[in-house]
């Protein structure tokens, strides 16, 4: 391998991080922040030795499984990685790494936006507010909801989930269930005062607030649809910091149109950056265009994590963060 591995960032990282991989690598980088065509993608993984993508990268199996390319690592800069074709890569031997749980803590907080600006009605406040339409403090305007007491539902319990839930425990005294595939670690559970549900249907029914955080692909995709909404009160408010396609948008709409629904607080959508009209224009939704790792200090770190483990293959070590 040469002394300085040719590498391609596909997107704008910040400028600490972009300056430390032009010191130790060959490196070519996306001044424009454009994301790049599926063939300038399939091109790069014949001319450079790595390729470090983020989730606007679409990664399948016709790009990343073609044995004899020149790339042997995608360092993905995320947690998440269903843009990638995981089994294709690794069946063409190129190795694939994530940055996990440098952003759980800017992710959480987003998702406690969320749900404040849906409970308190602030999204649909401020967009009254700034077309000149408020009429004045009278006693029934935009009333919300209060968090104190209420229950919070949790689909998955991984790090997001449980920082999550430690804000709404011991932030707003909020009762904690969660679903997930099997119970999750006991003295996290004990800490949150959490009660385990094991079925999706039945834990929606008792919460006032759903907030979604598990991965995106086959197995989870449309996981919320019109059967879970059913199941849900007619005050329950649905947060989604995870990712779009876990949730069956058209019959989310549908139940916020219906009134099936009290709310939702969106931060990924299916197919973004394009965001249905019918989204954007149904009622008691608060809109954010994927911030939930957006903060200088948690993107610098989710950088520095990539190059770690760019670091270690370089030096023929087993990256940190493989999957």
């Amino acid at each position: 391998m040469p002394d300085k591995p040719r590498l391609l960032v596909t997107r704008k990282w910040p400028e600490r991080v972009e300056a430390l991989i032009a010191e130790r690598y060959d490196a070519t980088f996306n001044q424009d922040d454009i994301p790049l065509t599926q063939a300038a993608l399939a091109a790069a993984m014949q001319d450079y030795d790595a390729i470090c993508p983020t989730i606007t990268d679409k990664l399948h199996a016709g790009i990343v499984g073609t044995a004899g390319q020149r790339a042997k690592i995608i360092a993905n800069y995320g947690a998440g990685v269903d843009h990638i074709d995981l089994a294709a890569a690794r069946g063409a031997g190129i190795v694939v790494t994530n940055t996990p749980g440098v952003l759980t803590d800017a992710t959480a907080d987003i998702a406690v936006t969320l749900m404040l600006m849906a409970s308190r009605r602030a999204g649909e406040g401020e967009r009254e507010l700034r077309a000149g339409q408020w009429a004045g403090w009278r006693p029934t305007h935009l009333l919300g909801t209060s968090l104190r007491g209420k229950t919070l539902g949790l689909v998955g319990f991984g790090r997001i989930a449980q920082a999550m839930a430690e804000r709404a425990r011991f932030g707003f005294g909020m009762d904690i269930v969660y679903y997930s595939r099997r119970p999750g670690a006991q003295d996290a559970v004990q800490r949150l005062d959490a009660r385990y549900v094991p079925s999706l249907a039945e834990m929606v029914a008792q919460c006032d607030v759903v907030s979604l955080h598990i991965p995106g692909g086959a197995e989870t995709r449309n996981i919320i649809d019109a059967a879970i909404f059913a199941q849900m009160a007619p005050h329950a408010i649905v947060i989604n910091t995870a990712r779009g396609d876990v949730v069956d948008e058209d019959a989310l709409v549908d139940a916020l149109e219906a009134g099936r629904i009290g709310g939702a607080g969106l931060d990924v959508f299916v197919g973004e950056p394009h965001v249905s009209q019918r989204l954007r224009d149904a009622p008691n939704t608060v809109l954010l265009p994927h911030l939930g790792s957006a903060t200088r200090e948690t993107r610098e770190a989710m950088g520095l994590r990539a190059l770690a483990n760019l670091d270690d293959w370089r030096e023929g070590r087993v990256p940190q963060d493989s999957l």
